[in-house]
């Protein structure tokens, strides 16, 4: 999962071409490998079986070109991902109906 978001990345916003990484020449260059915590799930499947039969519910993106749209999104919404990392949102749950 990991190398796949680096290799979006890198496609999307070098990282030879980002300051802020002192030279990296690549983003799955920035790995580090740190040791799995007890309890971690080894794997997340999702049978969406039931919503494509019952509601005929059918994903508009496969898992690579979701992960790409979602990548791009973050890269041109920079200033709300800022927002959100100064507290600007005080880490309240947003969109939930009063």
């Amino acid at each position: 999962m990991i190398d796949r978001l680096c290799d979006v990345l890198d496609a999307l916003q070098p990282a030879h071409r980002n300051p802020a990484l002192k030279g990296a020449t690549s983003y799955r260059s920035l790995k580090t490998y740190v040791p799995d915590r007890p309890g971690h799930d080894r794997r997340y499947a999702i049978d969406a079986t039931k919503i494509t039969g019952e509601l005929g519910w059918t994903a508009q993106h496969n898992f690579e070109s979701g992960l790409r749209a979602t990548v791009q999104w973050y890269l041109e919404n920079r200033a709300w991902c800022e927002g959100v990392q100064a507290g600007q949102y005080n880490r309240e749950r947003l969109g939930l109906v009063q």
